[in-house]
């Protein structure tokens, strides 16, 4: 049997934050995903207690049933929640589960979904109070006077991050099996294969200024000021001197951004954090096509080790689609300058980098050639975790919206988190997609490539690294 933390926790208040996600994810988790922590709740909740206002916290991941969660709700005079489009499903049962539980209780929930679906929001009767966009300078207010908002409303963010506290990681919730509860770390967060534990995530920086038609990030919140290099790196320290950092994972849409604040990160973190700890984050190929000694600068001297850039499609015509703004050449760009890279830190007897490289099929429009070139340039890619998911159309980003309106989208408010290979768009010829993973093209895909690109990947590669959208 199971021991689960929650239940044995002692109530601190009369007001507990739900943390959503899939049942059991941190009872008997699929992988590190599963179990990585919520910002915005560890942020928020931060925020509410230096301002006298104590929560508890519970979560659908330490459970394993809607019953289980509804024992331990029981009293409660308000819930709040943080719902992402991917955990509406989730945040919905819970918001009913609390209601049954608690009928005169108040739910108050935020989140992307909020802004970008607020109809689907606003049909949820147990949803009492529905904030839009970003709620850092609205939150403590808004639990202390419920009242004199009304139902749907838009919440006030800080104008930088460097106005956020640093987030109390010990307001998030704990693993709920006390085997997983050794190789969790917490209140850091576990192990994913890309460095050594424990890990720390960070943010340094809020929503991507590119416009992709896939993506529903910039209608949630505006740009805000970046946290300076500064108060990043002393976050790290105290993270390091009380808990310990092995790796870090920067959570960021967008790091490789503003060359001023990237250079100033090149200058000081190798001099002013504990240690120069090797971490993941994203960027562009365009932008590193634009800077490239920046680009190697930062892998050289900062030990950026694992790369994430969103390449998204190896085909012109599907990258205009998605309004990338980036095409082939950066691609190909990129690619070349890490494979470079790459080769001479391991002829100087260090660790190459890696990509860590988002890949999308099932793209509406997308024609067999399309699929085979970007399967061609993941083989380009001498090392790299590929990171493939099928296209999903979801709310609040321009092409989802289309696909949507069409009648075309086989998501819903009853399944937005779907499994990784769930068909997602009427029309897509899905079984031609597991056939690709599956290498039943690697004659086609193998066209024009070298010898040793055509022998990169091993059989079930790209069929095991088919990821949720």
């Amino acid at each position: 049997m199971n021991f689960l933390w929650p239940w044995s926790k002692k109530r601190t208040s009369d007001i507990v934050w739900i943390d959503l996600g899939d049942l059991g994810d941190l009872v008997h988790p699929n992988g590190p995903h599963e179990q990585w922590q919520d910002h915005g709740l560890g942020l928020l909740r931060t925020i509410l207690h230096e301002n006298g206002i104590q929560t508890d916290i519970l979560s659908t991941r330490a459970v394993t049933s809607w019953e289980q969660l509804a024992k331990q709700l029981v009293g409660y005079r308000m819930a709040l929640m943080n719902v992402r489009s991917y955990t509406f499903p989730a945040g919905l049962k819970a918001a009913q589960v609390f209601k049954q539980v608690n009928p005169n209780g108040l739910v108050i929930a935020g989140g992307m979904h909020a802004t970008v679906a607020p109809d689907e929001m606003m049909e949820v009767p147990e949803f009492d109070k529905i904030c839009q966009g970003p709620g850092e300078e609205t939150i403590v207010d808004l639990v202390r006077n419920p009242d004199n908002y009304p139902r749907l409303f838009r919440g006030q963010g800080a104008k930088s991050m460097a106005d956020w506290p640093a987030i109390n990681r010990e307001l998030w919730p704990k693993p709920a099996n006390w085997k997983l509860s050794r190789r969790f770390n917490w209140p850091m967060e576990p192990e994913c294969g890309w460095g050594p534990p424990p890990v720390a995530t960070i943010i340094t920086s809020r929503v991507c200024p590119w416009q992709c038609v896939f993506c529903n990030e910039a209608s949630y919140i505006p740009n805000m000021g970046r946290r300076p290099v500064d108060m990043v790196i002393d976050d790290l320290n105290a993270l390091d001197e009380k808990y310990g950092v092995g790796s870090i994972v920067i959570h960021d849409s967008m790091f490789f951004q503003n060359p001023t604040w990237l250079k100033e990160w090149i200058e000081k973190y190798p001099r002013r954090a504990n240690k120069v700890w090797p971490y993941w984050a994203a960027g562009r190929a365009d932008t590193v096509r634009q800077w490239p000694d920046l680009f190697e600068a930062l892998i050289r001297e900062t030990n950026w080790n694992l790369i994430s850039i969103g390449f998204e499609s190896g085909s012109n015509r599907i990258l205009r689609l998605l309004n990338k703004e980036c095409n082939e050449e950066d691609n190909y760009f990129a690619i070349d300058l890490l494979n470079r890279i790459g080769d001479q830190m391991a002829a100087e007897g260090k660790e190459p980098p890696k990509f860590w490289s988002n890949i999308m099929l099932g793209i509406p429009g997308e024609q067999p050639d399309d699929a085979f070139k970007t399967m061609r340039m993941i083989k380009r890619m001498k090392r790299v975790f590929p990171s493939i998911s099928f296209y999903a159309p979801y709310p609040g980003s321009a092409l989802g919206n289309q696909i949507i309106a069409e009648g075309k989208s086989r998501m819903s408010k009853d399944n937005y988190h779907r499994f990784p290979d769930d068909e997602k768009v009427v029309g897509v010829n899905y079984s031609f997609y597991r056939d690709l993973l599956a290498g039943k093209y690697d004659a086609e895909v193998n066209t024009g490539l070298s010898e040793s690109e055509r022998r990169r990947g091993y059989q079930g590669l790209y069929a095991e690294a088919l990821v949720k959208a």
